[in-house]
């Protein structure tokens, strides 16, 4: 919204007059976290959630398809870094083949660069999750529990909170 600021603030305005108990959540696909002020105004939110599937560039080209031509995951990990831990990430892992292509995103060839970029950001908390309702690529899988369980134990033994949505 290109008066994402505002829209911040006056959503905590009207929270402290008639809610004051309730928390502010934002999920947002970090696609305009170079703009200063949606990062200000992330900044004051209780639960900045921020999505980061992977950091290979290629992958989140062809799977997530952004309409900025110009994303670049490690610049996004750098501005994830910048919240100094007030951030959520969550990411989608999935099974399956996309237009011919294997887009398992669960095997440590994903996983290993994705920790250590989740590491660098140290964020309070990661949710893991995966596609929960059909698709329009109907060769797209859900990740196992397994799968998801074994990701989440990776990142709660570098001393990262986690969760798993099946």
């Amino acid at each position: 919204h290109p008066e994402f600021a505002g829209v911040i603030d006056d959503t905590i305005d009207l929270r402290n007059r008639f809610f004051p108990e309730a928390r502010i959540s934002v999920l947002s696909n970090a696609t305009m976290l170079h703009r200063a002020d949606v990062v200000e105004a992330l900044r004051r939110v209780d639960n900045n959630i921020q999505k980061l599937d992977t950091v290979s560039d290629d992958y989140i080209n062809e799977i997530d398809r952004p309409l900025q031509k110009s994303y670049r995951a490690a610049r996004v990990v750098e501005q994830l870094k910048a919240f100094e831990g007030k951030v959520v990430v969550q990411t989608m892992f999935l099974r399956g083949t996309f237009e011919g292509k294997d887009v398992r995103n669960t095997g440590d060839e994903f996983v290993e660069p994705w920790l250590e970029a989740v590491k660098a950001i140290a964020p309070r908390e990661v949710m893991i999750y995966t596609i929960d309702r059909e698709t329009p690529a109907h060769s797209l899988e859900k990740a196992t529990h397994e799968e998801l369980d074994a990701i989440c134990e990776r990142v709660r033994a570098v001393g990262i909170k986690c969760s798993a949505s099946y």
